[in-house]
């Protein structure tokens, strides 16, 4: 049996940042993690991002501060008891603990047929797997156009491999982009030589030689030498569900990131957060948020009382192109473009009942804080107001 001080489930970022959060208040307490993963804590970013530019594996790792927590790697928790403080994991070994976080991010959506040959593209492992193909195949499928579909179909493109990306929408970031965004940066990918197989989903994938065919509902073929999916994740919610915690697509948290169970928290990917900014609850799985719910949790776990108000802010990059977001980004509401360059460079305003609900910086940096305010602002803003809001100026003395 080992006993900690405070444990964590889940051995990511979240559960990274909240360790360095308990060592801010509680120099020496003993820390466990307990992570399905076989490799410790490492930024997740940079699989799908830097290091297809040459960055360095060794650059990714998380590096605690203080006094380092103890891991357990490749297991993953079976059982909570709460009236013991108790946790047990797959092999039959027993945690018990003072304080419990719940960090357990997502699973990889899946495709409605097995294919054990499709990377479902989360983790470190699953970039070892990747580049390893790389080295020997050219022609990959890319299945999902949002977020990680897209920067896995431009990291793959940027190293010279042959590219299909299959989704459902007409056009690469639809669901976030305004239509004419969306078609431009299409247009990229097309420029860079993807190939883009719009409103269409893949119902079926089967071994064909050494590749993999796969067919889609409209009746297409797409012969390829090997298949990544991106197509979002579902939020492990099993073992808080098992302990009868309150649940709405993610683990419901209190400000502080309480759950209703005492000196249990949740945080990162799996949380569901009150934001005063937006007024809504909500579940963001981004690396600010990560980082910066991991660590408060870890904070109040340690002692403190302090509330979690902060809105995350999220970025990505594909081929040249660049941005970073606040708030809800979601093409269906209103939105006004406010251009230095047409598509190439400013910033996206979206508006509902005269207020900004989100704000996209296209090409434009340093403005992360200045567009969380707009957002706080109770308005009213309209296209007028908001041209030439951003980005700010700086202040002079």
């Amino acid at each position: 049996m080992k006993n900690y001080q405070y444990l964590i489930i889940g051995g990511g970022m979240t559960a990274a940042a909240a360790v360095d959060g308990i060592r801010e208040v509680d120099p020496t307490g003993s820390i466990g993690i307990v992570s399905t993963e076989s490799d410790p804590p490492y930024n997740r970013p940079p699989l799908s991002k830097g290091l297809w530019k040459g960055d360095p594996v060794d650059g990714i790792w998380r590096k605690p501060k203080g006094n380092a927590p103890e891991l357990h790697l490749g297991r993953t928790i079976k059982k909570i008891i709460p009236k013991e403080r108790r946790a047990v994991d797959d092999q039959g070994n027993v945690f018990t603990y003072g304080k419990l976080l719940l960090a357990t991010g997502g699973t990889p959506r899946r495709l409605p047929f097995e294919d054990d040959q499709m990377i479902y593209f989360r983790t470190l492992a699953d970039y070892r797997r990747l580049r390893a193909l790389t080295e020997k195949a050219e022609r990959f499928a890319v299945i999902g156009g949002g977020f990680i579909g897209s920067e896995i179909a431009a990291a793959l493109a940027m190293n010279g491999k042959k590219v299909t990306m299959i989704f459902p929408g007409h056009e690469v970031g639809e669901r976030i982009f305004p239509r004419d965004l969306a078609q431009y940066v299409s247009g990229i990918y097309k420029e860079k030589g993807v190939e883009l197989l719009g409103g269409e989903k893949v119902v079926a994938s089967e071994a064909q030689g050494n590749q993999r065919a796969l067919k889609t509902a409209s009746g297409k073929t797409i012969l390829v030498d090997a298949v990544v999916a991106g197509i979002g994740i579902e939020p492990n919610i099993e073992l808080a569900e098992s302990i009868g915690l309150t649940t709405e697509k993610g683990i419901t948290v209190d400000e502080f990131l309480r759950t209703g169970e005492a000196d249990i928290y949740a945080a990162g990917d799996v949380a569901v957060f009150y934001n005063p900014a937006l007024d809504k609850r909500m579940r963001v799985e981004h690396e600010d948020n990560a980082n910066t719910m991991g660590r408060l949790a870890g904070r109040n776990m340690a002692g403190k009382s302090e509330p979690y108000d902060h809105l995350p802010f999220f970025y990505s990059d594909m081929f040249e192109l660049g941005y970073e977001a606040v708030g809800e980004l979601d093409s269906r509401l209103e939105t006004f473009a406010d251009w230095k360059r047409p598509n190439e460079e400013g910033v996206v305003y979206y508006l509902r009942s005269d207020r900004v609900r989100g704000v996209l910086l296209w090409n434009v940096w340093g403005q992360v804080e200045a567009a969380r305010r707009l957002i706080a602002a109770p308005g009213p803003f309209t296209r007028e107001n908001l041209k030439g809001r951003l980005p700010e100026k700086p202040h002079e003395d």
